[in-house]
């Protein structure tokens, strides 16, 4: 059995009909995938900020770099692709479609959020006065609607695709 197939068992099991009331098996298994990329993403943060940048300033040579930021920086490509591959794999399960174009599609999907928060925090902050934790909880249910929305309509459809076999990782 491939770890997918124990993912997708688990996220299964915990479907429990309560559950199924009030939300749907797409977004139940996004919310599961989500979650533990999150988790993911921030064990992954707290490793490399402590013990690869080791709480130091990085310099580039032309920029100086915060161990915050440097420690996103190499955070990001890891929980990219884990997110990618547990979206694909285990919460909307369409692998029969070329995986460099959801690849693809992931990448835009993904860089929209960025810019979404970004747009959101300055609106919030900057502009309609809102304090920064509310205005970052309201950022992070938009992004989150909009990842959603992006994944099921966009990044994981066939529309417009035509069912290839060729490259599926399996």
């Amino acid at each position: 059995m491939s770890v997918a197939q124990c993912l997708i068992r688990v996220v299964d099991l915990l479907y429990v009909p309560i559950v199924r009331r009030f939300v749907s098996r797409d977004i139940f298994g996004y919310a599961l995938c989500g979650g533990a990329n999150m988790a993911l993403d921030t064990l992954w943060y707290f490793l490399l900020y402590h013990f690869v940048v080791c709480e130091r300033f990085i310099n580039l040579g032309v920029v100086l770099m915060s161990p915050h930021i440097a420690s996103l920086c190499l955070v990001f490509p890891i929980t990219f692709f884990t997110g990618f591959w547990l979206n694909r794999h285990v919460a909307f399960r369409v692998t029969h479609l070329r995986s460099r174009r959801q690849l693809w599609r992931y990448l835009l999907s993904v860089l929209g959020s960025i810019a979404i928060n970004y747009v959101c925090m300055k609106l919030f902050v900057e502009y309609f006065a809102i304090w920064p934790t509310p205005s970052k909880m309201l950022t992070t249910v938009i992004s989150v609607l909009y990842s959603f929305l992006m994944a099921r309509y966009f990044t994981f459809t066939d529309v417009g695709e035509e069912n290839i076999t060729e490259d599926r990782e399996e």
